[in-house]
Parts: C-alpha cells; sequence; structure tokens
C-alpha cells in the first residue's frame, strides 16, 4: 500500500484510520477514493456528504509531501496497515493506526514480546527487579517493549541493549523527536537491535495527550504486559487497562503496602492480574522454554563453601552488610571479602554503601 496515498486522505479534516480502513476496503487505494464520485462515497460506512464532499474536495497536499520527505531525510520508514511487517497484534486492537513510523528492522520475536512498564522514578527495589527481569527475559529471546521514558522504561531498554537482546521503544512524539533528550544516545542503539516507533507524523512533539495513545500502541503491540511499581496514577496503569481490553495478559510485581510506588501493581493484583515473583512466573503463559534447570546447582560448583553461604542469603531484596554477615554467620570482614568475590564474578551487586543484593 502506497504511504502517500494514505497520508492524502489522512489529512482531509475529519478522516481517521478507521474511515480510511473502510474507505479502503471498498475502493482498494486512496486515489481511487478521491477519484469516486461523492455520490459513491457516502455508502462507506462513517462517511456522510459533508465527509465525502470533504474527500472530493481537498487539494491542499503539503503535509503529505513533507512527510515523505522528512522520512526520507531522517531515515524513517513508514509502515501501512496492510503492509506484511505490520505487527499482527497490532492489528487486532480497536482502530489500530494505519500508519506506523519506524526506525530499525522488525523480527519475528518483536510480533510476540512483552511490555514492561512501571514509575518514572523507581525504588532501588524497583530498580533491581526490573534489572533482573529484563536479564532473565532476554536470555530467554522475549523482545521486550516500552515507552522510552524516564524510570523503568529506560532500564528495561538500555538493560536489554546490554544484554544484547532485542527491544521496541514506543514514543508519545515524531521519531525525530526523542524525549526525553537524554535518552537519544539509547534510542540510537536500539536501532541496530531493535526497533524505534511511532504512530505520530515526523515533527510531532511530546504533548501530554500523546501518552495515553502512545501506552496504548505499547500494550497492543505485546503479548502481555507487566508492571514494576506504580503509583495509584501512574501511565503504567494505563498501559495495563489497555492490554486488559484487548484481551492480553497482565503481570504486576507486588511491593511493600506501605510504599506509594506499590499501590497500583498490588491494585491491580487484587484485580485479578497475575503476580510475579520471578520470571518463570511470565514464561509459563507463553510458549517460552523455561530457563535450564541447573543455575543454582552451577552455582556450587563455581562457589566455595563460603561463597555459597553468602550467596544463600541474598536476593533480589538489598540487605546492608552487617544483616548479611548476621544470617550467613560470618565476620564482617570476611563478608566484605566474599561479597567482592561474589561481585567480581557478576552475580551479585553493591547497590549503594554497604548494601548488596543479587543480580
Amino acid at each position: 500500500m502506497d504511504p502517500y496515498g494514505l497520508l492524502c486522505l489522512l489529512c482531509v479534516p475529519g478522516i481517521g484510520s478507521l474511515r480510511v480502513r473502510k474507505i479502503l476496503e471498498r475502493f482498494g487505494s486512496a486515489d481511487a477514493a478521491f477519484r469516486t464520485p461523492w455520490q459513491e462515497l457516502v455508502q462507506v460506512e462513517g462517511i456522510d456528504k459533508r465527509l465525502a464532499l470533504a474527500i472530493k474536495n481537498y487539494n491542499d497536499f503539503t503535509h503529505a509531501r513533507q512527510q515523505i520527505s522528512l522520512a526520507k531525510k531522517y531515515k524513517i520508514n513508514i509502515l501501512t496497515f496492510w503492509d506484511a511487517k505490520y505487527p499482527p497484534l497490532l492489528k487486532n486492537i480497536f482502530n489500530p493506526p494505519v500508519l506506523l513510523y519506524y526506525c530499525g528492522e522488525w523480527r519475528q520475536p518483536d510480533y510476540q514480546g512483552l511490555a514492561i512498564v512501571g514509575t518514572r522514578v523507581p525504588s532501588p527495589y524497583g530498580r533491581l527487579v526490573s534489572e533482573q527481569m529484563t536479564r532473565e527475559l532476554c536470555a530467554r529471546g522475549v523482545t521486550l517493549i516500552s515507552g522510552l521514558a524516564r524510570g523503568v522504561d529506560t532500564i528495561v531498554h538500555r538493560t536489554t541493549v546490554l544484554s544484547g537482546g532485542r527491544t521496541v521503544a514506543v514514543l508519545g512524539s515524531g521519531l525525530d523527536r526523542i524525549y526525553p533528550d537524554e535518552n537519544r544516545g539509547l534510542a540510537e542503539k536500539i536501532k541496530g537491535n531493535g526497533v524505534l516507533v511511532s504512530e505520530f507524523p515526523i515533527g510531532t512533539g511530546p504533548d501530554a495527550p500523546n501518552f495515553p495513545r502512545r501506552n496504548r500502541i505499547i500494550a497492543g503491540l505485546s503479548a502481555g504486559t507487566l508492571v514494576i511499581e506504580a503509583g495509584d496514577k501512574s501511565g503504567a496503569l494505563i498501559t495495563a487497562d489497555f492490554a486488559l481490553e484487548q484481551g492480553r495478559e497482565v503481570f504486576a510485581v507486588p511491593g511493600l503496602i506501605n510504599n506509594p510506588k506499590a499501590r497500583g501493581c498490588n491494585t491491580l493484583i487484587q484485580q485479578g492480574a497475575k503476580l510475579v515473583q520471578n520470571v518463570h512466573d511470565i514464561l509459563q503463559e507463553f510458549s517460552i522454554p523455561e530457563p535450564e534447570r541447573g543455575t543454582s546447582e552451577q552455582l556450587d560448583l563455581l562457589l566455595s563453601p563460603e561463597e555459597q553461604q553468602v550467596y544463600d542469603v541474598l536476593s533480589c531484596e538489598v540487605k546492608y552488610i552487617d544483616r548479611i554477615a548476621a544470617e550467613s554467620s560470618i565476620s564482617v570482614s570476611r563478608v566484605s571479602t566474599i561479597l567482592l568475590s561474589l561481585e567480581l564474578k557478576n552475580i551479585v551487586k553493591q547497590v549503594a554503601g554497604k548494601n548488596f543484593c543479587r543480580i
């Protein structure tokens, strides 16, 4: 399908994606629609005489020509609803966009990806869970989808890039207007092994009304949505609502009941979202092989008895070194040496000060 013709049709006031699809079902192309008498156009569902005449009389296609020119300038691809590469899950939502702007390259795993979303200001616990879930899902070949926002979204995209996995970043602006600005470098890296995508024309700024629409696309592209830390009014909950409306799986990581950033997740769980304690809770809902058994057994072979003793008292929850020493029954000075060894083996991480957790 010719993107230019669709852009021309979308320029007509009052003609959106839903009406464009109806018009093309009837006439086959935008060019044919412009050449059709208005008396035939009104036979299309949703097209009255006023809109039919607007189509017939419209002749300002400057915007359409500019979009094609800008796409070439910024090396942006324009995907139509009728193209083979158009994500099939997105086709199944109510009123999917007839045009998608994208950079990068779509691959088959991207069509069954998992969305991970959450607060823009995660706690240390939220950061750790986001990194851990992302790494483990990347290891299983799952494409991770998020919105390139600050916080959890950025952690997911960055960790995926560092892990060599695939990620899809959905923008609430034109692809030439990366937001936030500090993620420009990250966006460039995503293009190398993933996709930047937006339904918004090139040149569109990151205006507030765009982000709920962006969240709808995140949910629509994904087989399921995982929420990691979300307040009562978090945009991540909007994404989860869209996922439920679209009949997709919704997962949530529980948090402390006195943590405001966990209220949204805990409420989702109350309402029926699947509680996620580890990556296996997600994998078993999809046709994705579970990680091979033996992770802990392999650690037994790699770790000395003392290292294993310290590792066993650690979790994704941050612990202070004095607590680790008490729970492992090893002196603080000795635990400090052991923790350094575990850090060098890349299975333990120091978060802040003398606080540690598993990777």
